[in-house]
């Protein structure tokens, strides 16, 4: 467990993102390999494509960002501009959803039927956890 969340953890942090995204990313695999019960041959054949199906969906949403960005700091934007910048944004959960079902797929070769339905529930478990601590620091 600790190598593949080593390597994970490199690997992030390569790709340019910071290591307060590389120690989130980290923090969310422990997260699922502990409520899933992953097995050690589970977390070699599952994290590999887990984390290839998060790089997919993050390069999905910072095309979306960046275009958003390009809008935002030309000086006079056109209709179109605002146009395609919205239409990315909003085509992300579309794109997301059908990654997320491409992987379904690869996933359901490695877990458990339960581990696939403790999978969403322990990404939503993450991120509920992430925003209560952050609502509680603003306090």
């Amino acid at each position: 467990m600790v190598l593949v969340l080593a390597v994970t953890t490199v690997a992030v942090a390569q790709n340019g993102r910071t290591k307060f995204a590389a120690d989130m990313y980290q923090a969310k695999h422990e997260m699922i390999i502990k409520e899933l019960g992953l097995t050690q041959t589970q977390q070699k054949q599952f994290m590999p494509v887990y984390e290839q199906m998060e790089r997919e969906i993050y390069q999905v949403n910072r095309t979306a960002r960046m275009l958003a960005n390009e809008v935002e700091k030309k000086k006079n934007p056109t209709d179109r501009d605002y146009e395609a910048a919205a239409s990315a944004l909003s085509n992300t959960r579309i794109q997301e959803g059908e990654i997320e079902a491409k992987y379904f797929e690869k996933f359901s070769k490695i877990l458990t039927k339960k581990q696939l339905f403790q999978l969403k529930q322990a990404e939503a478990k993450f991120t509920r956890e992430m925003l209560s601590k952050k609502k509680n620091k603003k306090k």
